[in-house]
């Protein structure tokens, strides 16, 4: 049989690369829980009808059918589709349970997801995303909308890979300035801003009178994408003193289409935010004007992440506001969310090395055989182990103790057992040190830290090995 060959886009980490991504799972789960968050798991399928109700295309979708369907021609709203984000699930599951669920909903979610778009490096066909969204009834207090990205930028400092910028905005804001400039298509004008950081500035402003602004208009909106402030009196001193300059200008108008009072709620919330930001996590949490994301349900605070220490990787957790996540007749059920690519932030730790496992199995104590017919008796020293919460495995083979030794050390594992022979105590080598002592598998204990397989953290990417 032929080798098989990969799939692109479909990773398959071997066994320390998915130790790496289970302990960073793991830390996002203790982080989300220790904040009151109660995790879900929704089904992998939905209909299309509501997969691509936000206008994802048909060609990101995969679709499932069986296989005596293949000549099956065309699709329809109900065929079934492979969820692309866990927002669309989360609609559809708040809608089927609402009545059973006590809102605020604060649900968290990591889950595999599947896209069919060109796999590259930090893009995948299948990958885990970890979501995090408050759901409101009919209402959700702006607090939140504080909360959620502070509890990401802490999710993803105890991973301990390198240091986290949260940048943010609000789509009150931007929309105000967009609807006191006279933009038409305010949601065509904010997916060119958003696309800034690929195209530059030179590419916004081309982009902008292609659109159909004029050349003031389109400056305009360059000069607001390019605000950056870390506290709240440098940014409101940005945007009045850009304001005020287009307003001299006759090119805004505080009073078109509600524009300035819209401007104001936006900055006042964003305000707010960066107050809330720098009291807690000082120099973690920056505004942003060019950050508006480019889907139109947000409606308030949106967020993007970037590593700082890995910026060409792109933003590596997104989300924001929005006031109708879904409807039921008269009921909306508002939220505010971020999503984090795991499998993302976990290609690049692997490539870089930047968390290691200090051994590849979970066993702590690899009891030894020494002769096939006395296996019984290991078995029964690795149960007496196991029994009192110490993974233990027996011996592969009654080969000679230093091969069964070794075979401990490949796998990391820190402890040999040996059974007494004629009578003899049991005793226990450290393979690390080579201390050798009697012990009884009854009584025995490891050092605490030697239970659970431990990570080094490597942040030093330049020193980290590839």
């Amino acid at each position: 049989m032929a080798r098989p060959r990969p799939i692109s886009g479909f990773p398959e980490w071997l066994p320390s690369g998915r130790l790496v991504e289970s302990h960073v799972v793991g830390t996002l789960r203790r982080v989300f829980a220790a904040h009151g968050f109660v995790e879900i798991e929704t089904r992998a399928v939905e209909p299309l009808g509501e997969l691509l109700r936000k206008g994802e295309t048909s060609q990101e979708v995969y679709v499932l059918r069986r296989l005596q369907d293949a000549d099956r021609q065309g699709y329809d709203s109900r065929t079934l589709g492979l969820h692309f984000d866990l927002t669309v699930p989360l609609a559809r599951y708040v809608l089927e349970n609402a009545g059973q669920l006590d809102f605020p909903f604060k649900r968290s979610q990591i889950q595999k997801v599947w896209r069919g778009e060109r796999p590259q490096e930090g893009r995948f066909r299948e990958f885990v995303q970890a979501d995090l969204d408050v759901i409101g009834l009919a209402e959700l207090p702006f607090h939140y909308e504080v909360e959620l990205p502070l509890i990401m930028a802490e999710a993803l400092a105890a991973l301990q890979v390198g240091s986290f910028r949260v940048l943010v905005n609000n789509r009150k804001l931007a929309e105000g300035l967009m609807l006191g400039l006279g933009v038409e298509d305010v949601g065509a004008a904010l997916g060119w801003v958003d696309k800034v950081d690929k195209i530059g500035a030179d590419g916004l402003l081309t982009g902008l009178t292609e659109f159909g602004l004029d050349t003031a208009r389109a400056q305009a909106v360059t000069q607001f994408a390019a605000i950056q402030a870390a506290d709240a009196a440098a940014l409101s001193a940005a945007v009045r003193q850009l304001t005020t300059s287009l307003s001299a200008e006759g090119l805004w108008d505080a009073n078109r289409q509600g524009a300035g009072e819209l401007l104001d709620q936006g900055l006042a919330e964003l305000t707010a935010l960066l107050d809330a930001a720098q009291r807690r996590v000082p120099g973690t949490v920056v505004a942003a004007m060019k950050i508006v994301r480019g889907l139109d349900y947000y409606t308030g605070s949106v967020y993007e992440t970037v590593w700082l220490e890995q910026e060409d990787l792109g933003s590596v957790c997104s989300g924001g506001r929005y006031d109708s996540l879904a409807k039921q007749g008269d009921i909306t059920y508002p939220g505010v969310g971020l999503s984090i690519g795991v499998t993302r932030l976990i290609s690049r730790i692997l490539a870089l090395g930047l968390l290691r496992p200090n051994r590849i199995s979970p066993s702590v104590v690899v009891v030894a055989v020494l002769d096939e017919g006395d296996r019984a008796a290991s078995d029964k020293v690795a149960a007496a182990l196991r029994a009192r919460g110490i993974a233990a495995e027996t011996s592969p083979t009654a080969a000679k103790l230093g091969k069964q030794i070794r075979y401990a050390d490949r796998l990391g594992v820190p402890f040999v057992w040996f059974p007494g022979v004629e009578g003899e105590a049991d005793q226990v080598k450290d393979i690390r040190s080579g201390d050798q002592t009697v012990a009884d598998a009854a009584t025995w204990a490891p050092p605490p830290a030697d239970l659970q397989i431990q990570f080094t953290a490597q942040t030093d990417a330049a020193g980290a090995e590839n």
